[in-house]
């Protein structure tokens, strides 16, 4: 990918976190900010938004440094286990760990006196998001990339995700778990479309520097033909 479209994938991605950060912050928040939008207090709700729209920028910020940490990972995996098979056996692996411990970990911290069901829909969410995202991964490019999406989308948001799991506080966990799983599913899908935009405009590029070149072949030719 060259530099242009890195950067537009950073920036876009930074715009997607912070406008799901604001959005989801007032509804995961909502009993908190309620009362901002009854009384009609528009400086109120601006200045909380452009708060909740930053702490999105962090968001998107984390789930980027993730996003390019998991592609150096993928990349060793491959290396290590020389085989895509095995590789994807081992993600598999480490998926279904990850998502256990997100239901039986939390459950054993927080869950006394309580029914362990919302944290079984609390990995469910992830799951899904995770396997609809795979799924149109799958569909954009083949089916070998239906396992490793799926891996950075449940495995790594939920490693992304750790600085708010360890509290109880419902209404954070949501907070940043949409702008992770949003921004996440982002690049995942449009790294590919990316890497395509780079390779024609590198190869556009080939093409203008080799067409002067041939030109002044040419023209030194018939130069040569009309002195003989």
């Amino acid at each position: 990918m060259n530099s242009r479209n890195l950067v537009k994938l950073f920036l876009t991605t930074l715009l997607i976190g912070g406008v799901t950060g604001g959005v989801v912050g007032f509804l995961a928040r909502w009993s908190e900010f309620k009362p901002y939008f009854s009384s009609f207090e528009v400086s109120a709700i601006l200045s909380t938004f452009i708060w909740l729209f930053g702490v999105g920028l962090i968001f998107s910020v984390i789930s980027q440094a993730g996003f390019f940490a998991y592609l150096t990972i993928h990349r060793f995996g491959l290396g290590i286990f020389k085989s895509a098979t095995l590789w994807n056996a081992v993600q598999i692996v480490l998926i279904l760990f990850v998502v256990f411990d997100l239901v039986y970990l939390r459950y054993l911290n927080f869950g006394s006196g309580e029914g362990i069901s919302s944290y079984i829909v609390l990995a469910l969410v992830v799951l899904a998001a995770g396997l609809i995202t795979a799924y149109f991964k799958m569909k954009q490019t083949n089916k070998q990339s239906f396992i490793p999406a799926l891996f950075f989308m449940v495995v790594v948001t939920v490693l992304e995700w750790i600085p708010v799991l360890s509290s109880d506080d419902e209404s954070w966990l949501y907070f940043m778990l949409f702008p992770l799983l949003v921004c996440n599913a982002y690049q995942l899908l449009v790294l590919s479309k990316l890497i395509e935009r780079s390779q024609k405009e590198l190869a556009s590029k080939r093409a203008q520097v080799q067409t002067p070149v041939k030109g002044k072949k040419m023209k030194a030719g018939e130069l040569g033909k009309g002195s003989s």
